[in-house]
């Protein structure tokens, strides 16, 4: 699950370099969805990681 969220933060922002830089109006709001799913992700790893100690 480690491997998705770095995938979507990486998508995250690329997204937002694209979005903020004027090339596309819509990759900036793309960008705010993939980074609450990076942030949700991130926490069910935190979470699904103590478990296994």
């Amino acid at each position: 699950m480690l491997r998705w969220t770095i995938t979507f933060i990486i998508l995250a922002i690329v997204a937002g370099i694209f979005g903020f830089g004027g090339i596309a109006a819509g990759a900036a709001s793309i960008a705010k969805i993939l980074f609450f799913i990076f942030i949700v992700l991130f926490i069910l790893s935190l979470i699904s990681g103590r478990r296994r100690i």
